[in-house]
């Protein structure tokens, strides 16, 4: 499949990885007030549809992985924060709640490398992430409420089953920023590296998953999502068939096969 064309963004794919990089560092590279959200809707609309694609990866140029909303349009309450009450809830409908939802359906993994800067949505949507690495100068914040706002992207449903509720409610209660060596010691980063070696880090780690038998990695994420809305007998019943198809599957059949006779 060829690439989607992006205004905002630009994407590569190799080996299995696919890399998408935020261009719009003059604001941060807010998701609001540019076509960030398109674009990210239609790379990750692609990489589902796309078998060649075995892992994303979502990262920003400049200073900021992301700063969320445009301040500037809320203050000029032009774009989505125009209007009413019911015209700024059909906006937040209409695009930046576009992303958690294409999140809530996405098979193939995720990770984000945060290169600086994610407050807000730019926060909020490295939490739909599978996976999070950072640079060590990153900063973060769930920091609506000093807005005068609420997380209005679905942050209130992803952090906490990142962080555990406790922990997301401190966050989102006080709006605070956090370091990242904070971030990976609550669980939320899976590490922080120096930042020339942030790309490094997120490249290596996402070429191993996309190395492996694509179908399986996809199936096993989305039994982890479902493994949180389901009870355990009907849980245990969806992997039975899950696992009986994989057992027909070529890239079972080829791994067992491998196995007995890597003594012979």
């Amino acid at each position: 499949m060829s690439l989607p064309t992006l205004t905002d963004a630009k994407l590569e794919l190799d080996a299995g990885v696919a890399t998408l990089t935020f261009c719009r560092e003059d604001v941060l590279n807010a998701l609001t007030g540019t076509n960030l959200i398109d674009d990210i809707i239609h790379t990750l609309d692609w990489a589902e549809a796309s078998p060649d694609v075995g892992c994303v990866i979502l990262t920003g140029t400049g200073k900021g992985f992301s700063s969320g909303g445009n301040v500037k349009d809320m203050h000029e309450r032009t774009g989505m924060f125009s209007g009413g009450v019911d015209d700024i809830a059909a906006a937040y409908k209409a695009t930046i709640q576009r992303i958690p939802m294409k999140f809530a359906e996405l098979s193939v993994p995720v990770i984000a490398a945060i290169n600086g800067v994610a407050v807000g949505a730019g926060f909020d949507l490295t939490a739909m992430c599978d996976v999070r690495i950072a640079a060590d100068h990153a900063r973060f914040g769930e920091n609506f409420v000093n807005m005068g706002l609420i997380p209005g992207d679905g942050g209130a449903y992803f952090l906490q089953r990142v962080v555990g509720y406790q922990r997301a409610a401190e966050l989102t209660f006080t709006g605070r920023l956090f370091n990242a060596h904070e971030a990976k010691a609550i669980g939320f980063l899976l590490d922080a590296v120096p930042a020339d070696q942030l790309m490094d880090r997120a490249t290596t780690l996402a070429q191993e998953i996309a190395a492996k038998p694509h179908y399986q990695v996809r199936q096993s994420k989305l039994l982890m999502r479902k493994a949180q809305q389901m009870n355990l007998s009907d849980f245990l019943d969806h992997t039975a068939l899950v696992q009986g198809t994989c057992h027909h599957s070529d890239a079972h059949k080829e791994a067992v096969a491998a196995f007995v006779n890597k003594g012979k």
